[in-house]
């Protein structure tokens, strides 16, 4: 949602499980009617977009991406002569164009990718109708430290370091102090703002490396493509050095921001 990095769409399909259950336990929180019209922001291949569309089934969803090959995945799955209450759109989400269109703007595991979250919020303020509903979850203060701690070591070694001249950690992992600030500046009125860890598991190394490979871009994709792979076993050798497998899963301390609003009439 930041950054113009090239996503594989496939692969982050199949690597995105821990994603799609936290999803569904924030939709879980949205009370709906059935009868809304939802704003998907960072909607990736589609998936939890098209879970939404059937909670809603006299209303409807559009899902939006700032990855073409994401929103080409999504159509080609969900083709709008098929389900007629979803659609998806190529669009940066600080880059919002709607006015007083919907009822709930959701987003899960995507806006941590943004630096500057005022123009993102501003923009959901003005697509709400009145009274219309935020609910929104990404990577909060704290995320994921014990990985980025090994990988920020190992990009001062020798092998690395040329690639990561002028680098700078590109994901922003915010707390409520921040986000209650800008949710009333935005014109939003804060309802619940909490940091809320969970344990993302990866059974075995391959599907640890999966997920390191399709999610840690900033990372991955300044190393050439023919030697990411080693790139990325050596992520996965020495997190485990430090964080034992444990009956066979690969345990990753994950904080995430959760943070319900509605728009000040």
């Amino acid at each position: 949602m930041s950054e113009k990095y090239k996503w594989d769409a496939q692969d982050y399909r199949k690597s995105s499980s821990s994603q799609q259950r936290w999803a569904q336990e924030l939709m879980g929180k949205l009370s709906l009617s059935g009868t809304e019209r939802i704003l998907d922001i960072g909607c990736g291949d589609g998936k939890v977009t098209f879970e939404l569309s059937r909670l809603v089934p006299y209303g409807s969803v559009i899902g939006i991406d700032n990855s073409e090959d994401m929103i080409i995945l999504a159509q080609r799955i969900y083709p709008p002569d098929k389900f007629s209450n979803l659609r998806f759109q190529v669009k940066d989400a600080r880059e919002l164009e709607f006015k007083d269109e919907f009822d709930i703007i959701f987003s899960n595991a995507a806006l941590h990718w943004i630096v500057n979250h005022r123009p993102v919020l501003i923009g959901m303020s003005k697509s709400l109708r009145p009274s219309g509903r935020v609910l929104l979850q990404m990577g909060g203060r704290g995320n994921a430290c014990e990985l980025i701690y090994v990988i920020e070591r190992i990009i001062t070694h020798t092998r690395w370091n040329q690639y990561f001249t002028g680098f700078s950690f590109l994901y922003r992992f915010y707390g409520p102090e921040e986000y209650s600030i800008w949710l009333k500046d935005a014109g939003l009125e804060a309802k619940r703002i909490e940091l809320i860890p969970k344990d993302m598991t990866h059974l075995g190394k391959e599907e640890f490396a999966s997920w390191i490979r399709t999610t840690w871009l900033p990372y991955i994709q300044r190393i050439p493509k023919d030697i990411r792979f080693e790139f990325i076993d050596q992520i996965v050798e020495e997190y485990i050095k430090e964080h034992p497998i444990d009956n066979g899963f690969i345990h990753v301390s994950m904080m995430r921001l959760e943070v319900e609003a509605e728009k000040i009439l």
